[in-house]
């Protein structure tokens, strides 16, 4: 019998049966694909999500890992050019952008150091319940083997195409359009900050990341998608040229060294996130459009929280529990709607209205104020921490 069965061994997973199994509890993690394996990302961890790696102790290892940190971040549209440094939150000013095969493997390497059991390649295919319905545990299937494993708490951290989510039929309680659809891949020896780059109907991106290499995205909307995808290659050149073209400068006599990849099911939802028995962290129970790279960061935000609320009361009484696991879910919607809101106005790539671009012209022009508005980018503060009697001066 363990506490805690956590279905998912990516960030949210692995970061979830860390903080468990430090606070003593018998946690075992599950996950279909194999250890260090790699997966759709943007990579990037925002300053929240650095602070939470600091927390746990795996920021070293990251940075061991020869990923490099992002320290200046350049973000164009129109005549507006900014470029600085956020103020950071906990003392951690740079964001860091691992390949998801390096940030998957320490978070588990450190879940099983605190001792959490680790099983790669496991299929969860069902979900054992008691008489009353509560969820008691996995049943699934490993190295051919069917096995059944019972816990106090079923963690989802399976993604956006939850199997735990599926099974529990959690409903969707917010759920917007497809907006964008993305393709990318890495390049070798481009020097690149962290650059953003926008335009209407188009967004790129260059996120400097471990090997020496600069991962490159290109948005387009999700209404380009069946275009887009006939010839990716050409639509991703294009679209570089035309949105950041000094850095399609820069990339011209570059080869990159993996395949393009890509995606135009970039859902936009809030799941329930709890019931009787089980919770969902991560893509599982919230996703949002890739462009604003906020997934990593809020992934690490639910975690900590959930395993606040828990603290010790897996093992005890049911319905404090329970109890627990809705003031998580609560807390989740409150603290992450408001940069949902803002990733669907950023991944609808409309034009940039005037009163914004006004507001971004007064902010390039003053440190202290790109400094603020690199900490909004980041998801540190909100838009209105812009608006000092500095900014209100200039506008």
């Amino acid at each position: 019998m363990y506490d805690a069965i956590v279905v998912g061994a990516r960030c949210a997973g692995a970061s979830a049966a860390l903080l468990l199994a430090r606070g003593g509890y018998r946690v075992l993690l599950l996950d279909k694909s194999a250890y260090g394996s790699d997966t759709l990302s943007t990579h990037l961890v925002h300053q929240p999500g650095v602070a939470a790696l600091a927390r746990w102790g795996v920021l070293e290892q990251v940075r061991a890992s020869g990923c490099p940190p992002l320290e200046r971040t350049v973000y164009e549209v129109a005549d507006i050019h900014i470029e600085g440094c956020a103020r950071g939150v906990a003392g951690q000013r740079a964001g860091y952008a691992p390949r998801r095969r390096v940030l998957d493997a320490l978070l588990v390497d450190a879940a099983v150091a605190a001792g959490a059991e680790f099983r790669e390649r496991c299929r969860v295919t069902g979900l054992l319940r008691d008489e009353a319905g509560r969820v008691v545990g996995v049943e699934g299937r490993h190295e051919e083997k069917i096995f059944t494993e019972r816990a106090h708490l079923v963690i989802g951290a399976d993604g956006m195409r939850s199997t735990v989510a599926d099974l529990v039929e959690a409903p969707f309680t917010v759920r917007d359009p497809l907006l964008t659809c993305a393709y990318y891949t890495y390049w070798p020896d481009v020097p690149a900050a962290l650059e953003l780059y926008e335009r209407p109907g188009g967004w790129v991106a260059t996120v400097p990341t471990n090997d020496e290499a600069t991962l490159v995205l290109a948005y387009f909307p999700q209404s380009r998608f069946e275009e887009v995808r006939t010839d990716a290659h050409r639509a991703y050149d294009e679209q570089i040229r035309a949105t950041a073209p000094a850095l399609h400068e820069r990339l011209r006599d570059a080869e990159p060294v993996e395949r393009l990849r890509g995606t135009g099911d970039q859902q936009n939802f809030f799941r329930q996130a709890t019931g009787p028995g089980w919770v969902l962290v991560g893509d599982s129970g919230h996703h949002k459009d890739s462009i604003t790279a906020r997934g990593i960061s809020d992934a690490f935000q639910q975690v900590e929280s959930l395993v606040d609320e828990v603290g010790d009361l897996l093992g005890g009484d049911p319905a404090e529990l329970d109890a627990a696991l809705a003031r998580f879910a609560e807390n989740r919607d409150k603290t992450l709607t408001p940069g949902y809101e803002a990733t669907l106005g950023v991944a609808r790539l409309a034009p940039a209205h005037e009163q914004r671009l006004s507001l971004l012209r007064a902010v390039q022009s003053d440190p202290e104020l790109v400094a603020i508005y690199l900490d909004v980018v980041a998801g540190i503060v909100s838009t209105d921490a812009l608006y000092t009697p500095k900014l209100l001066a200039l506008l």
